[in-house]
């Protein structure tokens, strides 16, 4: 069965969003561009900012309570049916976890072909590119770019601190065959 997911796991300001738009252009076929920040904007306005929802700290930290647990446990089993209903997914991911995050998904996307890919940028060219943005919260990027690695295995890594997203995203497409 060909590969039918992609998970891009990297920390915020990486570049995983620019790859993902850049695979949808250069994949045969249509990929669903799906990722945390697709979950966290469903969630009702209540939760994005509270400690049983998910909470983001003035320091860049990221808190996730229970309520925030439970929905991202329905979310990781909604993507995965639409990948076993025949759509395939890029998921922009932020393994807070490490590797006990990979495992949540390894575990529901058990019998999947599933391409592993780390997203790296240095964190100070990711910071740069996190006050450019302006709408994360200053320190995000800096505190997530190594931790969101941390036990996690790939199949692929790039890196974006000075490779652009499309020539990220065609070593990726080569891998797929």
């Amino acid at each position: 069965m060909p590969t039918r997911m992609i998970v891009l796991n990297g920390g915020s300001s990486s570049g995983k969003s620019g790859i993902g738009r850049c695979l949808q252009a250069v994949l045969p076929d249509s990929w669903l561009l799906l990722g945390v920040d697709t979950l966290i904007e469903a969630m009702p306005s209540s939760l994005r900012t509270s400690d049983a929802g998910v909470e983001f700290t003035p320091d860049g930290g990221v808190n996730v309570g229970p309520q925030f647990r439970l929905l991202q446990a329905a979310w990781i089993e909604g993507v995965v049916a639409m990948v076993r209903a025949g759509g395939r997914v890029i998921l922009d991911e932020v393994f807070l976890g490490g590797a006990g995050s990979q495992q949540e998904w390894r575990k529901a996307l058990d019998g999947l072909p599933v391409l592993w890919v780390g997203v790296r940028c240095d964190g100070a060219v990711a910071t740069a590119r996190e006050v450019a943005r302006g709408d994360r919260v200053t320190g995000m990027a800096a505190a997530q770019a190594e931790v969101v690695h941390r036990g996690v295995s790939y199949d692929l890594e790039v890196d974006t601190t000075r490779t652009e997203a499309m020539e990220c995203a065609r070593a990726i497409a080569a891998r797929l065959g």
